[in-house]
């Protein structure tokens, strides 16, 4: 049984990674189905069925169940899709609010349940944004939407689409595991007799009933916490809802490696889980102080078990269903039906079933960091220590003997944990907390014995008490975070190193089962030189006198990494897409961190339009820059920010040229006089670069336009302008790339980095179509994902979407 769940598992992983689904899923499962259960019973008629070829058939017949039963359910996802012709157009929905809604400055968003739907077929399950810009004209506010009610509303959707980045989140996976098949938001008031209105206060069903009982109880706790640093901390512990803490607590629990605490995780669903047995199980024992000799119908140790198991689901309902939740609630519910059936069934066969039944549930949950390192954290321990108990307490060992061995079982199964979980820490997020021993051997008891119970009892039992209680633990967690800032805030908190090749990573992962294996094994510490590779890697780079670049997608807005030999300069940082959101935190940082960037020798950021600096703080808090060059006005942010720091910092200016690693680079706008004319657009003012390595250079032109392409024509000898790639001024808008402009550069190829359906329209037809009349090459960011230019002898171009297709990909 466990190589056919192994199996499957790998099957549905396998999945994941296909450019498209396979036709006839159903068919071929049914198929896959029946012959895995002939090879099931085939070993009951022949005694001589070897046990090697039966291992590798059962083994073959779970890769195919798992497969296609993955196939077959992303079929069944994918199905309601939103027509083309349909997007961006207004359409009325009626249904529920489906979640959580989440309440931020500009507005809310949740996920609404589609019952139906005017003018347009629309899938059951959408994800809605109500921003505050756009007002109700009858009540001027965004609707106070909460869970289980029922609304009618205006809106216009699109499909799924996310921003396709090398080593980057993919948020169009993430919508398809959860169900939405459109995105979208809410419209101000089209039409007077179609209002934006609430239709029904609560509509009865179970999901409606379970995120109403979440959005009751983080109510409760926001009115108590009011004004708290850490009141989304309480909030995530209680109700899983992460969404309330900002990006510089994140930071810090991710430097210390106690981030894995801050929700309800496996760990505090199997002591509330035990609470609730051990309770259940005392007062049943005593018949809840009677006379009625309730042992003598049901044993007590069923009974704990079965208030175990059914208080573990209710708190994983309160998680959201999470997947470390997730695995933990069918690891206990395994143990529960094991003792309930009287057949106690080893840690091994618990764990492959708990896997077995996640990626039967859910087969996106293997595309996640947290499931890997949820079931890599359990196999770990069980390597580790399977086998190798100690010699047990006599009866008469004193309490503080026995406070001992349980701090020693602690502080190695931590040990453990830690060095277990080293390689995959580096493959998934291409860093370590060197202080998360020490950080998590305080936060575990404090976190999971001390702040959860205080604050489940806070949020419910009645008030005072709870306010009480919900305060007091509030301080704890205050008190915590001061000394996990210390910690995180030492330089040697964190090691970082591009994440792994395959290679690195197995002979990791071979090192690590060395350094963890028992006693008396030869030399267990040469198990670290499996390491060395994985922790000393260096990020890679072009050969001197070539050039690699990187046009990132960001949605509508500029970012490019150019890369040299031993230098690196990012061009632009990207749009903000929010006030705690941006391209740098999203998509530039997390990128040099998987690359194993820590510094950037320069930086420059064409003009203080948002689409182009609206990541630069971002960036500035999070990676080392040499220097920055700009025309962003004095008083900027990211001015003042570099002069605090006392860090260079200068004007773009016409004439000022470097060479890095035989790659030249020359600035070709502004004038000078320009950062002094108020009277100019930002965009007039966009600092323009042409790099040049070898026989090849690129041109990035920011968002000049007109006006500008003709100073630089006018100012510019014969062919000075030219380049064989061209990022498109302005985004291919009406206002730029020229004519005239085009034909001195004459490009071979033109990047459009823009944001699927932006409200600009960009690129503008009429310019798109002049490219291509004249014969260059076209790539846009929001079809293609990211660009990557290799420039050497010729100019190789790497397409992200092309270059990793996947089946969930619209085509």
């Amino acid at each position: 049984m466990r190589l056919q769940i192994l199996g499957f598992a790998a099957g549905a992983a396998w999945l994941q990674t296909q450019a498209s689904l396979p036709p006839h899923a159903g068919a071929l499962l049914w198929m896959i189905a029946g012959a895995a259960l002939l090879v099931a019973w085939l070993p009951h008629c022949r005694a001589r069925w070897r046990s090697a070829w039966r291992s590798a058939v059962a083994l073959g017949a779970g890769v195919g169940l798992g497969f296609y039963w993955a196939a077959w359910l992303a079929q069944a996802a994918m199905a309601p899709q939103l027509a083309l012709a349909d997007e961006g157009q207004d359409i009325t929905v009626i249904g529920t609010v489906a979640s959580l809604p989440y309440r931020f400055e500009q507005g809310v968003r949740f996920n609404f349940a589609v019952e139906k739907a005017v003018g347009a077929k629309v899938p059951p399950l959408i994800a809605l944004s109500w921003y505050a810009g756009f007002r109700d004209e009858v009540t001027n506010a965004v609707g106070d939407v909460q869970p289980g009610e029922r609304w009618r509303l205006t809106v216009r959707l699109q499909r799924p689409h996310g921003n396709a980045n090398p080593l980057g989140f993919d948020y169009e996976a993430w919508l398809l595991e959860q169900g939405v098949r459109a995105t979208g938001y809410v419209r101000p008031q089209p039409r007077v007799d179609t209002p934006n209105v609430r239709l029904a206060a609560f509509v009865p069903a179970f999901g409606n009933v379970v995120e109403a009982s979440r959005a009751a109880l983080r109510a409760r706790i926001v009115r108590s916490l009011e004004g708290k640093p850490y009141a989304g901390v309480i909030v995530a512990l209680v109700v899983g809802d992460q969404r309330a803490i900002p990006q510089s607590d994140w930071q810090v629990f991710n430097r210390t490696g106690v981030s894995h605490l801050i929700s309800i995780s496996g760990l505090h669903i199997t002591m509330i889980a035990g609470l609730f047995a051990l309770g259940a199980g005392a007062l049943w024992r005593r018949s809840f102080f009677t006379d009625r000799q309730l042992p003598l119908l049901l044993p007590a140790q069923k009974v704990a078990a079965l208030a175990g198991a059914l208080a573990a689901f209710l708190y994983v309902l309160l998680a959201g269903f999470g997947v470390p939740a997730q695995r933990t609630l069918y690891m206990l519910l395994v143990v529960a039906l094991a003792l309930w059936l009287g057949r106690i069934t080893s840690i091994v066969h618990i764990l492959c079933l708990a896997l077995g039944v996640v990626v039967l549930l859910d087969p996106w949950a293997v595309l996640w960091p947290g499931f890997w390192l949820s079931f890599g954290a359990v196999a770990t321990i069980l390597y580790a220590t399977a086998g190798r108990t100690a010699a047990p307490l006599p009866e008469s060992a004193s309490r503080w003997r026995r406070l001992r061995a349980a701090v020693a079982l602690g502080a190695h199964t931590q040990y453990v944990v830690t060095v277990g979980l080293v390689p995959l820490s580096m493959l998934l997020f291409s860093q370590v907390s060197l202080v998360s021993p020490v950080a998590n051997a305080l936060a575990i008891p404090v976190i999971s014995l001390v702040v959860t119970p205080l604050s489940l009892a806070g949020s419910l039992l009645p008030a005072p008490l709870s306010d009480g209680l919900l305060l007091l633990a509030h301080a704890i967690v205050q008190m915590l975070a001061q000394v996990l800032d210390w910690l995180g805030a030492r330089r040697f908190a964190v090691w970082t190193a591009p994440a792994p090749p395959l290679w690195s990573f197995c002979w990791a992962l071979f090192g690590t089962a060395w350094l963890l294996a028992p006693r008396g094994w030869p030399h267990r510490w040469g198990g670290m030189l499996g390491w060395l590779p994985l922790l000393t890697a260096l990020p890679s780079s072009p050969p001197p006198g070539q050039m690699w670049i990187t046009a990132f997608d960001v949605g509508q807005g500029m970012a490019v990494l150019v890369e040299t030999r031993d230098h690196r300069l990012l061009y632009d940082t990207g749009p903000a897409y929010s006030l705690d959101s941006d391209g740098a935190s999203r998509v530039i940082v997390p990128y040099l961190r998987a690359r194993g960037i820590s510094k950037l020798d320069g930086v420059i950021i064409s003009h203080s339009d948002l689409d182009h600096a609206g990541g630069a703080i971002s960036l500035l808090e999070n990676v080392q820059v040499g220097w920055l060059a700009s025309s962003l006005f004095d008083g900027h942010p990211a001015v003042e920010a570099r002069r605090q720091a006392r860090r260079p910092y200068l004007h773009c200016v016409t004439g000022q040229s470097w060479t890095w690693d035989g790659v030249h680079f020359a600035m070709l706008h502004p004038l000078p006089a320009s950062h002094m004319d108020i009277s100019l657009k930002p965009n007039a003012r966009s600092c323009t670069v042409k790099i040049t390595a070898g026989q090849h250079a690129i041109l990035l032109a920011g968002d000049i336009e007109a006006a500008q392409e003709a100073q630089l024509l006018a100012r510019s000898a014969d062919g000075a302008l030219a380049a064989d790639v061209l990022l498109a001024p302005h985004h291919g808008s009406g206002t730029s790339s020229t004519p005239a402009f085009l034909h001195a550069v004459h490009p071979a190829l033109a990047i459009f980095q823009v944001g699927h359906r932006n409200r600009y329209k960009h690129p503008k037809p009429q310019v798109y179509a002049r490219y291509g009349d004249m014969g260059i090459a076209r790539l846009r960011t929001d079809v293609t994902g990211a660009v990557v230019l290799a420039f050497g002898e010729g100019i190789e171009i790497t397409q992200y979407r092309a270059s990793r297709p996947r089946y969930w990909f619209e085509p």
